[in-house]
């Protein structure tokens, strides 16, 4: 199952490569993917159903519990059948629907497959909000598009925030349950669910997440929006998948949560209101997709209340109209989304005569909107039976929950589901008098054949279902049976019961919706006339919009623009909260060596005494330098203490800031602005910050004496060997929290890309040279005039050329040229020794960005330094893949992932050798640092001003090289004033 997931993932993000060469050609290819996940659990089916199940497993972090298991059950199965079916057939459809966007919209469907697989094979609570949280993201981009329009904007900010918000709640919930059951296990929860008083508000907010994911009413508004997102994420999306996460989680928690005091009277009341709502708007609605999205918001409602009753025989109910609404309502978006090509609308009011120009699409339509009816010999036909007898036989013998009232409701709901469904046909098909003929759309044959054909393939699995009752009744009984029988007799499928009361009910729905379609005309009069009801959509616009009036009046008061206010701030609820939590708590406070070694004194006044006047200086470069200063002290301290890796990391991340700090500061004045503040605003920052150092300092030395367990040190030092490792440093980072590892280095790319945006020149600045900087003409072409003499005549850096030839220097360049590849070297010594002494991929990485950015200062550009032209954020993002597919590389050979292995052998001449695979995830880690530093020095600007610029006064985007200190005039011209910005400074 991992496995399969991660293909999805891989291949997904491989699509958008590979569609500028294949083109329309990417669907088949993202359509394989579930096609092979549907055989896979096609295999595994004869075993499922029999009572097994498919287990995978591996431990995250075991001493936190936190751990990633995967199942395969009898409804996982079903789940994953729909998924996996229904996507294939998507994606195939897609390959002639999509008119542009193809390796995008492939790859996010494809993703969103992945997501779903692993929703429904989730065993651990925390797992399965990971994967329903993605499943949001990902139709997030799929209704927005590439931001086609507002509408389109609108619809993916209202269906985020709604389901997120639902799955916070949701998340609590979650939480709640396991910490009261003691375990995160799905399995194990549903069978010994908690029962104090903490279950029944945990209950509740998971329905929360029920609710708004699958649009049950008044939190249904986003999905009618979404409808104007293309027809292939509505067909899989809002009919088959995303929306049934929310039907998927109560079927699994109902074994175990059915007779909890919220369940059944929450979802009962939500369900039925919407079922009976959804279809009535859908009897009005003019667009043929929004027709169909008000439809599955009532059958959604259906779904909840048949698998929250908590019944055998409503879940047997449910299990089949689950499989029946996928195939019909997929079909059904599709079958729109040829309506649109033939046509170019899906207006009902402009749709004339299609049928007689289109028989075999009104045939699948036919079929499609005869199953969703409840008509045999059809999949729903079996399911409105099966939920008739159901609920009939409750009313009589049930608990006497008001199961007569939810019988008439269904009633009423399968009426008004066979009148929308009349509606829609006629709406897309009809011959209606006096009504001109739809306009004529692209008569593509190979296009339309292609569309039709997975049309078919869902409109034959809807009557196969119906057909071959027994094989569905032989999917679906496994988990039926977990349930409980509540006063009836078993329930079996068939298409012929006799005359019995389900039989007389599904004809008197039948003919009542027929009615209703005819009576149109009267209910629309009437309608008109009643008070209108509160409109959902308008609800959400209305709180929105408040919610957004409140947060900026809320801003307005507690954003100043002013950094010492917020500082304080922090510093106030710092003091406030732990510090008030620290006086009243007994801690122990053992008085602390002054110091464990005499070196340690000195390093302690270098650090103390340049804190002390970096409190003082005014100049920015002098502030820089002292925070450095104060770093390296640090780091000195991490040597002394035998924390050499700790320190060397320290060491360069200390002089690579520097470095880009003193960059930035080119484009600011060389002086702080004068510090505003009256002798009590003064005592009173120096109150709060003597306060702020005294409580870590205290925090510190209660956390060292309030150590209870033995030191983890001794389990790494013990095992370190087994990750093929001497440095246990290393050893950490890359083998025993690994993924700790691979998430950090994730936040750094992302961190790294959003202060490169912030930071970035000016639109126009990036071009298409090498790591996206545009090449500029030769400075000698640009400088004819400057004077030559003692710039370099040789070609020592091919970078410089660009330079202004006052801004050469022979021996920087010579220099340069010598020490950089012999940094680079060092770097990689340090990444492959990095397992056995001080170093491995972050500090190589570190070092070949100290590399780089000394050829930066020197020519300008540090991106020619490599052969050809490579952009930073591939080479990041390269890093990041090949930790990644390090990472998971063992769950193909049947591992744990982010296991390491040690590899030995014994060559003739070499002898024996050793090597960890973990080196490939350090070389991963080592890429993507190397990409990041690479991804700054590009961002922040050209290291020398040009001589235009000196002479402007600094209007470059490199800022004043006056302030900067790097250039001059010309000979014979006037030099560069340098002048102090006295003023306040607002940056």
């Amino acid at each position: 199952m991992l496995v399969l997931i991660a293909v999805h993932a891989v291949v997904a993000a491989v699509l958008p490569a590979l569609a500028p060469r294949l083109g329309r050609a990417v669907w088949p290819v993202a359509a394989a993917v579930p096609l092979a996940t549907l055989v896979w659990a096609a295999a595994l089916a004869p075993a499922v159903l029999d009572g097994g199940e498919a287990v995978e497993r591996f431990d995250w972090a075991p001493s936190l519990g936190l751990e990633v298991v995967l199942r395969l059950d009898s409804l996982s199965l079903l789940m994953t059948g729909i998924v996996s079916g229904v996507g294939a057939a998507v994606l195939c459809y897609g390959a002639r629907y999509t008119e542009e966007g193809h390796g995008r919209e492939s790859a996010l469907l494809l993703a969103f497959a992945g997501a779903m697989l692993g929703l429904v094979t989730a065993d651990n609570l925390l797992v399965l909000y990971v994967f329903w949280e993605l499943t949001t993201v990902v139709s997030f981009l799929l209704i927005a598009g590439r931001g086609r329009t507002g509408e389109h904007r609108e619809a993916a900010q209202q269906a985020l925030i709604t389901t997120t918000g639902g799955g916070l709640a949701m998340l609590l919930g979650f939480v709640m349950l396991g910490e009261a059951a003691g375990t995160y296990r799905i399995s194990e929860l549903v069978a010994d669910p908690p029962a104090d008083g903490h279950a029944s508000a945990a209950v509740v907010l998971v329905l929360v997440g029920v609710l708004t994911k699958s649009a049950q009413m008044p939190l249904h508004g986003w999905l009618p929006a979404a409808m104007v997102a293309p027809t292939t994420v509505s067909a899989y999306l809002h009919a088959a998948a995303m929306v049934k996460a929310g039907v998927y989680l109560t079927a699994r928690l109902a074994p175990g949560f059915a007779e909890a005091a919220p369940w059944r009277p929450v979802l009962l009341a939500f369900g039925l209101v919407s079922l009976l709502l959804g279809a009535w708007r859908a009897l009005w609605e003019t667009d043929l997709k929004r027709i169909l999205a008000y439809g599955t918001v009532s059958e959604l409602g259906l779904l909840l209340v048949l698998f929250g009753y908590g019944s055998r025989n409503a879940a047997l109910a449910g299990e089949v109209m689950l499989l029946a609404h996928a195939t019909f309502k997929a079909a059904l978006f599709m079958v729109t989304g040829l309506v649109e090509h033939h046509t170019g609308t899906r207006d009902t009011g402009r749709l004339a005569g299609l049928g007689r120009r289109r028989p075999v699409l009104l045939l699948l339509a036919a079929l499609a909107a005869a199953s969703m009816a409840g008509l045999p010999p059809l999949a729903g036909y079996l399911g409105h039976e099966a939920y008739f007898d159901t609920f009939w036989e409750a009313a009589r013998h049930g608990a006497g929950t008001g199961e007569e009232w939810v019988l008439a409701a269904l009633a009423a709901g399968s009426a008004l589901t066979v009148a929308y469904a009349a509606r829609y046909l006629w709406g897309a098909f009809g011959d209606r008098p006096g009504a001109a003929p739809a306009p004529a759309g692209d008569p593509s044959r190979d296009r339309a054949l292609g569309m039709a054909a997975p049309i078919a393939v869902l409109v034959a699995a809807t009557l196969a279902l119906g057909v071959w009752y027994p094989g569905t009744e032989a999917l679906t009984e496994p988990y039926a049976q977990r349930l409980p029988l509540q006063g009836e007799k078993p329930y079996h499928l068939a298409l012929w019961h006799g005359p019995t009361p389900a039989l007389a009910l599904s004809a008197a729905a039948l003919a009542a919706g027929l009615a209703l379609y005819r009576a149109r005309p009267a209910l629309a009069a009437l309608r008109d006339r009643a008070p209108r009801a509160p409109d959902a959509q308008e609800g959400y616009r209305r709180l929105s919009g408040g919610l957004e009036e409140a947060a900026v009046r809320f801003t307005r008061r507690t954003q100043v623009g002013s950094l010492p206010a917020y500082l304080t701030v922090l510093l106030v609820a710092v003091l406030v909260v732990p510090g008030t939590a620290l006086l009243l708590r007994d801690a122990p406070l053992p008085a602390p060596p002054l110091w464990a070694s005499a070196v340690q004194v000195p390093l302690g006044v270098v650090v103390l005494t340049a804190a002390v006047v970096l409190a003082r200086v005014r100049r920015r470069l002098s502030a820089a330098l002292l925070a450095g200063a104060v770093g390296y002290g640090v780091a000195g301290f991490f040597l002394v203490q035998g924390a050499p890796d700790l320190a060397l990391a320290q060491f360069l991340v200390e002089t690579l800031t520097l470095v880009v700090i003193v960059l930035v500061l080119r484009g600011l004045p060389a002086r702080f602005g004068a510090r505003p503040g009256s002798p009590r605003t003064r005592r009173m920052r120096l109150a709060l910050s003597l306060a702020g150092g005294a409580l870590f300092g205290l925090l510190a030395m209660v956390a060292s004496a309030a150590r209870r367990d033995p030191a983890v040190s001794a389990y790494y030092t013990g095992h370190v060997k087994e990750a093929g490792s001497h440095n246990v440093v290393n050893a950490i980072i890359v083998d025993f929290r690994a993924m700790d590892t691979v998430v950090e280095i994730a936040v750094l790319l992302v961190t790294a890309v959003g202060v490169a945006a912030l930071i970035a020149l000016r639109s126009g600045e990036f071009g298409e040279g090498a790591g996206g900087v545009r090449p500029r003409p030769p400075a000698a072409d640009r400088y004819p005039d400057t004077a030559r003499w003692g710039v370099p005549r040789e070609r020592w850096l091919p970078e410089a050329e660009d330079m202004p030839p006052h801004d050469r220097s022979i021996l920087l360049e010579v220099v340069t040229r010598v020490l950089f590849p012999a940094v680079l070297v060092l770097s990689v010594y340090l990444l492959y020794s990095g397992h056995l002494r001080p170093g491995g991929g972050f500090a190589g990485g570190l070092v070949a960005g100290q590399a780089f950015a000394l050829r930066y200062l020197v020519g300008g550009r540090a991106d020619t330094a490599f052969a050809g032209p490579v952009d930073p954020r591939v080479i990041a993002g390269a890093g990041l893949a090949l930790a990644a597919a390090a990472g998971l590389a063992p769950a193909a050979f049947g591992g744990p992932p982010l296991a390491a292995a040690v590899l030995s052998w014994d060559l003739p001449v070499l002898g024996h050798g050793e090597m960890a695979t973990s080196v490939v995830f350090d070389t991963g880690v080592y890429l993507l640092v190397v990409g990041v530093c690479l991804k700054l020095l590009s961002a922040v600007g050209p290291a020398q001003a040009s001589v235009e610029e000196a002479l402007r006064g600094g209007g470059g985007t490199g800022g004043s090289a006056a302030a900067a200190g790097t250039a001059s005039g010309p000979p014979g011209g006037p030099a560069p004033t340098t002048s102090d910005d006295h003023g306040s400074d607002h940056r």
